[in-house]
């Protein structure tokens, strides 16, 4: 959830002004992932280290910065770290004690940032406590640096990276972490856990290689495993942090993907796009890898142990981003969110570009066909995710079932997991995700993948986990998305299914027709959303009239109920107000009790086989002088005679009309939040990348 930033410069001279530039910057591109703090540690002096943090946004943090003349200066460093962090919180209200970065101590001799959550923290905590260790906030993040130097005052005689990876295994839960000490000037160590972290590399001289080896610390001393040391804590491979039974020291030389005295910068980052405008060369790391900056400019991957995996990568690549930093800039809008619903004619043809054949009639997808024959083998398709990429799946599955004539369930990751769902060897399973990091999507994943099924991977981000750990795949080719709210990632979501769709059915003859209208309706698609978007100003009309109410129903049934849950879910995130979708079949089962002319209902009406059966809905809203705001086709005026307001979208094939009637939706959320003088982009307690359980 929280972005975590670190700017390291060897041999390439750096005024500290510029250095806490860089550190600012980069928070700012990920403010989208937290925003109620944010804070940064770089050096003061000699073997001196100065936090500053402050609850608020990243602004507020850079006016303290510029603000400090004895930090913001010219003063020029060959060699430094500096860490950075924008949080959302998760233990401990926003204020600048439960800011990040953390430290060991007053003298800051350890200092972390951190992205995730310690599960355990509560056990660590008592356990320094009892050693001496006094906390200062409410976080679990404290107990990390504490740790760390606890270890430290035993073993003064480890390396840093030896440090890290003699407390990192007390750690349970999920993180990524960058860590500067006092006692190790000019390095660095990262290592993540189920939270997203990259490494750019920057350098004037070509790299000796585009892999880095993964180094295995082969001498750290095994002793039996154990839950318990009398004198200490135990580290996952049974070796005592107090004892001294093994001091983690191997004999393996430190890898240098440059050449010696090579002028090289590192930046490590939860996201690619605080790194883009400095670099385009990242590796990213997986998990319980030790990425180590040593004070001579070296960077090396460690793990403590091998795994069973016999595919286990042996190295990591450094890979060229393909990200623009223009793609990661607000234009000539004055908000992310409305940029990029104003981007959908644009990013659902890049989904489709290479892959829809609109002159052959066919569609291709590279990540996917060599496993086609397997799937269309299998029991059932588990199709499970999070929030609005979920809603891409109730959007698709209809259409699914009808291509393929395979059962499709549709799963809530954290409730599919609560209830440790039978899987089986010939399922396969869709893990939808537009970070491709959401923490319970990829538990779920990782739960499914044990059991056998066939993974296969629906993201919009290159290099993200659930890309990796997949079997097969298909990357959306969205662009970025920085607004919180999902937008163009759920309309190019929604197209990717249907393309597996097409591609699952190419061989049935019977549904040969269907096929072509449907890929007919895709050619159409991009100039169709722009005629939606150009009714942006009959949208903000509406939204003038709504804006001050506290409630608003969405309704609607077929391939139209995914708009419902997501239009009602774009109402909550971002006007706060309170918003349902509902079925309409469900209506005269309970939510007809709402109904009064008092009561916002939207209705999603559109010419297709419930058109009869949402009709009757719409009567029965009107016989109880109900108010309905309609979404329908342009010139169904049979349609716009019972509507309060009406919204006219374009008519499209049955299983498209969802991505069409969902515009209005989003246009209507915005608008209403901006009217409310709601924070469009970064809504009240809520990040982007849901990286936490």
């Amino acid at each position: 959830m929280c972005g975590i930033f670190a700017y390291i410069n060897h041999l390439v001279p750096r005024k500290r002004r510029e250095v806490l530039e860089f550190i600012i910057n980069g928070l700012k591109r990920m403010e989208y992932r937290g925003y109620d703090s944010a804070g940064l540690a770089v050096d003061s002096g000699v073997n001196q280290i100065t936090i500053v943090k402050l609850p608020g946004k990243v602004k507020v943090l850079e006016s303290a910065v510029m603000a400090n003349e004895k930090l913001y200066d010219d003063f020029v460093y060959d060699v430094h770290v500096g860490i950075g962090h924008t949080r959302w919180a998760t233990h401990g209200a926003p204020s600048a004690v439960n800011s990040h970065p953390h430290r060991s101590d007053v003298g800051n001799e350890f200092v972390v940032v951190h992205n995730g959550i310690i599960t355990n923290y509560k056990y660590l905590k008592q356990y320094l406590t009892e050693h001496g260790f006094q906390f200062e906030s409410e976080t679990d993040t404290e107990t990390i640096p504490k740790l760390i130097k606890h270890v430290y005052d035993r073993h003064p005689e480890l390396s840093f990276r030896e440090l890290v990876e003699q407390a990192i295994p007390q750690i349970e839960g999920a993180f990524a972490l960058a860590i500067k000490s006092s006692h190790f000037p000019g390095e660095c160590v990262a290592t993540r856990r189920g939270s997203p972290l990259l490494v750019g590399i920057k350098s004037a001289t070509h790299l000796t290689t585009d892999y880095i080896p993964v180094i295995y610390s082969a001498d750290i001393k095994q002793s039996p495993p154990a839950q318990k040391k009398r004198n200490g804590l135990v580290n996952n491979s049974g070796t005592s942090l107090v004892n001294g039974d093994g001091d983690g020291r191997d004999s393996l030389t430190e890898f240098k993907p440059l050449n010696d005295r090579a002028e090289v910068e590192y930046f490590f980052a939860s996201d690619a796009s605080a790194i883009i405008e400095h670099t385009n060369r990242v590796l990213y790391l997986e998990d319980d890898d030790v990425a180590y900056v040593t004070c001579e400019g070296g960077l090396s991957i460690h793990r403590m142990k091998r795994t069973l995996d016999k595919n286990e990568e042996l190295s990591r690549e450094i890979t060229t981003l393909r990200l623009e930093l223009e793609q990661i800039m607000k234009g000539n809008f004055e908000y992310f969110m409305q940029k990029e619903i104003f981007e959908q004619p644009e990013s659902v043809f890049n989904t489709m570009r290479g892959r829809v054949l609109f002159d052959e009639q066919k569609v291709v997808l590279g990540g996917v066909k060599d496993y086609v024959s397997e799937i269309k083998r299998c029991r059932r398709m588990l199709m499970i995710a999070c929030g609005t990429s979920y809603h891409s799946a109730v959007a698709t599955r209809q259409l699914l079932e009808e291509l393929t004539e395979i059962p499709v369930i549709i799963e809530l990751a954290s409730d599919f997991l609560d209830r440790a769902t039978p899987i089986f060897r010939d399922d396969v399973c869709f893990f939808i995700s537009q970070s491709g990091e959401t923490a319970d999507t990829l538990n779920a994943l990782r739960y499914c993948k044990k059991r056998g099924a066939l993974i296969l991977g629906i993201t919009n981000t290159v290099g993200s986990s659930i890309s990796r750990e997949s079997i097969c795949g298909v990357h959306i080719n969205a662009g970025p998305e920085i607004g919180v709210a999902s937008t163009k990632a759920y309309t190019s979501q929604f197209i990717s299914l249907v393309m597996f769709g097409l591609v699952m059915s190419e061989d049935r003859t019977s549904l040969r027709e269907r096929r072509l209208e449907i890929i007919e309706g895709l050619r159409r698609l991009p100039e169709q959303i722009q005629e939606v978007l150009n009714q942006d100003s009959r949208v903000l009309e509406l939204a003038q009239e709504m804006y001050q109410q506290k409630s608003l129903l969405v309704m609607g049934r077929g391939y139209n109920f995914s708009t419902c849950l997501e239009g009602a879910l774009k109402i909550k995130e971002l006007t706060y107000m309170h918003s349902e979708g509902i079925l309409a079949g469900e209506l005269k089962h309970g939510p007809l009790a709402l109904v009064d002319k008092g009561l916002p209902i939207v209705m999603v009406v559109t010419r297709d086989k419930v058109f009869t059966k949402c009709m009757n809905a719409v009567h029965e809203v009107k016989a109880r002088e109900g108010r309905p705001i309609i979404i329908g086709h342009a010139g169904d005026k049979e349609t716009q005679e019972y509507a309060y307001r009406y919204l006219p979208v374009p008519a499209t094939v049955d299983c498209l009309q969802g991505i069409l009637t969902v515009i209005p939706l989003q246009l209507l959320s915005f608008h209403i939040a901006v009217l409310r003088g709601c924070n469009v982009d970064c809504p009240r307690n809520l990040a982007k990348s849901v990286t936490v359980e």
